[in-house]
């Protein structure tokens, strides 16, 4: 197997106009975090050398999000001024990764930036196959019931080489008859990489420089081109649109919730918890329906929380009880009940050991004898 260096280019400069926000795409939440983070998540940190995010829409916005919360990878970022296709985002973003420093022939990881659901053993799985097989490409595939939308992965011969990938609007009636979908991953040996996107045309239906092309180009050239077939086609799937969105928040709110009752967490009725991925929860919690945790909400040891609650960015200490409460960057103590009906405006600080009663507001400068 040969171990080169390791890069990543996360395309990420997309309007993503049918989401109708004026929110960049990448920007978007899921369970409290930027869509695009998930991706970096899903990226083998350790062996990454370098971590390039090619922005476009909302730019400025995009960089200062990342670079805040850029899941401890070394990130540069390069704007794509125009978009004009996959592939030319990708020659944009293989500028920043410089020859003077990292070897001329190291693997780049090529991901769209909107496909949260990525797991990372998913993508470990396919730089391992890319190295053991010494293809010049290694592309993350899918089979899908009904692979409308998506581009085909076209094999031939006898040996079912992958020859090129047909995208939806420009397949041949047999060609949309295939399964075997391309997912927009890749990793590439960089060396071809390069040469190959030179070669590459906007003469397509939509005018635009696809990197699907680079495949047909590699494989005309006699450089091998292999896949790996994703367990999970859900985790390949991008988001385009506020359905696929709820979709995919729902996915990551069952892992999120699933990781939570793994560690001693109770919930009464998980599918009715809601619980942001940057929550934290100590042991023997114990969770009521209708219960909502968002933001850096910290929650102690044996807390029961609900039913009817949501809390932002608050800290609760441990034996509290809260119930159809709601409150916002406040401090709860330890030993505390609060609620029914509690609302605790930013600010507010219960002392350990009290008791609020029904329909109690709090503000900044509430003061309460324990």
């Amino acid at each position: 197997m040969t171990e080169r260096h390791l890069s990543a280019v996360v395309l990420a400069a997309g309007e993503g106009s049918r989401m109708r926000s004026a929110r960049p795409k990448p920007l978007h939440l899921l369970c409290g975090r930027a869509m695009v983070l998930y991706v970096l998540d899903a990226l083998p940190a350790p062996e990454i050398d370098r971590a390039v995010v090619v922005v476009g829409h909302g730019a400025e916005r995009v960089t200062k999000k990342l670079t805040e919360d850029g899941a401890g990878l070394r990130l540069e970022f390069v704007e794509q001024a125009v978009q004009r296709g996959t592939g030319d985002a990708l020659a944009v973003g293989l500028t920043a990764l410089h020859e003077d420093d990292l070897d001329e022939d190291m693997d780049v990881l090529v991901l769209p930036g909107d496909t949260p659901l990525l797991r990372a053993r998913t993508i470990a799985e396919l730089v391992a196959e890319h190295r053991h097989s010494g293809a010049a490409c290694t592309i993350l595939t899918a089979r899908l019931d009904d692979p409308t939308g998506y581009g085909r992965i076209v094999r031939v011969g006898k040996d079912d080489r992958i020859a090129r990938i047909v995208e939806h609007r420009d397949a041949a009636a047999d060609e949309l008859e295939i399964d075997e979908i391309n997912t927009g991953i890749f990793c590439f040996r960089r060396s071809l990489l390069a040469p190959a996107l030179r070669m590459v045309s906007p003469d397509n239906a939509q005018g635009e420089y696809y990197l699907t092309d680079v495949v047909e180009v590699l494989a005309e050239a006699g450089h091998r081109v292999v896949s790996v077939v994703a367990t999970d086609p859900d985790e390949t799937h991008g988001i385009n649109d506020r359905a696929q969105l709820a979709h995919a928040e729902a996915e990551l709110r069952s892992r999120t919730n699933a990781e939570w009752l793994a560690k001693g967490v109770t919930m009464v009725d998980p599918a009715a918890t809601y619980i942001d991925t940057t929550v934290s929860l100590a042991a023997d919690v114990t969770l009521f329906p209708g219960t909502i945790l968002q933001g850096r909400t910290v929650i102690g040891a044996s807390v029961e929380i609900g039913p009817g609650c949501r809390l932002v960015d608050c800290t609760v200490g441990e034996h509290t009880t809260l119930e159809h409460t709601v409150a916002r960057l406040s401090d709860i103590g330890a030993d505390c009940e609060v609620g029914p009906y509690a609302a605790l405006e930013p600010g507010a600080s219960i002392p350990s050991g009290t008791r609020t009663g029904p329909f109690y507001t709090a503000g900044a400068d509430a003061v309460l004898d324990g």
